[in-house]
Order: structure tokens, then sequence, then C-alpha cells
């Protein structure tokens, strides 16, 4: 009897995670520069946008059932968001639902994106990210959250960027601070229940990008890796060399 094989990955699979206003959008960024720089194919994914299922429904609701404010939040103008952090009962059940089936459609998105001309595929968000959302420290939740893991392809690189809830909200004010507490502690369990996260604390920004350069030179052949590693340009960090992660 022969043993099946698995197919082969055609490109590394790096995801980014962590609460709003950890600095996940300053390090994909940094991440594609440098991978460019070094003449690496890259695709860069959003979870909401490629992934997500009946996003037009999830976003009506939120909008006219719970009267969460439209747009991303920001220093100048914060915004009071009313979706992962509603916590009516019947939001259990729905979410299972809604995550599984987003699980089901990452395992698609994946497979066809993992075999396209890119060597990297990055993904803003990961499922890791849904789960946060859950009340974890249930047990019926953490099952669930296993289940799902073991069910989607794991990240060659999963980045879970750390930050402390006062000053994410600081730069991203859109949730209450209770809630990115608790948020923050949802992640770190999500974190202990998949066993593969990268997880950073907050650093600085160059800090923070150096150690995901060396973690995603790892899962890439020993010439990507080494052209990778080459030494950032002086111009590669201007606005964020002396900025603390989450920005």
């Amino acid at each position: 009897m022969k043993t099946k094989i698995p197919p082969l990955r055609n490109a590394v699979l790096v995801s980014f995670s962590g609460v709003d206003g950890s600095g996940k959008s300053t390090q994909i960024k940094l991440l594609l520069d440098r991978l460019r720089v070094a003449g690496i194919a890259v695709r860069l994914l959003s979870f909401w946008d490629d992934v997500a299922v009946l996003r037009s429904v999830r976003e009506t609701s939120s909008h006219r059932l719970f009267q969460s404010e439209p747009g991303i939040g920001s220093p100048e103008r914060p915004v009071n968001r009313r979706d992962k952090n509603v916590r009516h009962w019947f939001m259990t059940p729905i979410r299972f639902l809604l995550y599984f089936l987003d699980a089901l459609h990452l395992r698609m998105v994946v497979a066809s994106n993992l075999k396209t001309e890119a060597e990297v595929v990055i993904f803003d968000r990961y499922l890791h990210d849904e789960l946060a959302n859950l009340e974890l420290n249930r047990g019926a939740a953490r099952i669930y959250a296993r289940f799902l893991l073991e069910l989607v392809p794991h990240p060659d690189v999963s980045n879970l960027l750390d930050a402390d809830p006062v000053e994410a909200r600081k730069r991203k004010p859109e949730y209450p601070l209770e809630f990115i507490h608790s948020n923050r502690a949802s992640y770190l369990t999500v974190a202990s229940l998949a066993g593969s996260m990268n997880v950073i604390e907050a650093l600085p920004v160059a800090e923070v990008h150096r150690l995901i350069i060396q973690a995603v030179a790892k899962k890439l052949s020993s010439r990507q890796g080494a052209a990778l590693l080459q030494p950032a340009s002086t111009s590669e960090l201007p606005a964020v060399e002396q900025t603390v992660t989450g920005s």
C-alpha cells in the first residue's frame, strides 16, 4: 500500500495577527518592500476582503443592529466600533457558524494562492484573529478553536504582534479599553492553542522587522533567504525607525 505524499507548497505562507493598533500594517508594508527589493515575488491577501464570507450581511448587521460607526479610527478621528466586541448570547452560535464557513473558504484561498507564481503569500490577519473574538475562557470555545485550527492550513510563519492595550488604543481608538485588554488575552490563548505562533512583544519597529525577516528567511530557499537577509538600505525605514510597534 502506497503512502500518500502531501502536495508540496510552492510558496511560503506568512500571516500577521494582533489587536487593532498593534502594528500589523506597518510591519506588512516593511516586509513587502523588503521582499520586493530582494527580488522575491510576493502576494498580499486581506482576510476580510479575500476570505470572509457574507461580508455585506456582516457589515450591514454591525451598522444597523449594533449602531457600529463605519470607518477606521485614528487619533484625529476616533470611532465607536460595535462588531467583534458585541457579547450578546446569540452572537456565539452565529460566530461559530460564520467562522466555520470562513475556515472552509480559507482552505480554498490558501490552496489556490500557494500554487501561483508567488514565492511568499502574506495574509493581513488570519483565522487566529477571528478565534480571538471568542470567549476562550470557556471550554466549549477552546474546543471549537482547536477544531478550526486543525481544519485550516498552518502558516509557515505566523506572527502575533503583541502590544500594550493603552498604547494600541491611542493609535487606533475604535474599541473600549476593557475589550482590548480581553482581546489581547484571547490572542495569547490562541497562540497557546496553535502552538506555533511567533509572538513578538512590543519592541521598536526596526527590531520587530528584523525578527520577522529572520523568521521568513529561514522558510525560503538558501538563495532567497540570503537575499532577504541583506542589510536594509538606510532609506527603507525612514518614518518608523524610532516608532514603537503598533503605529
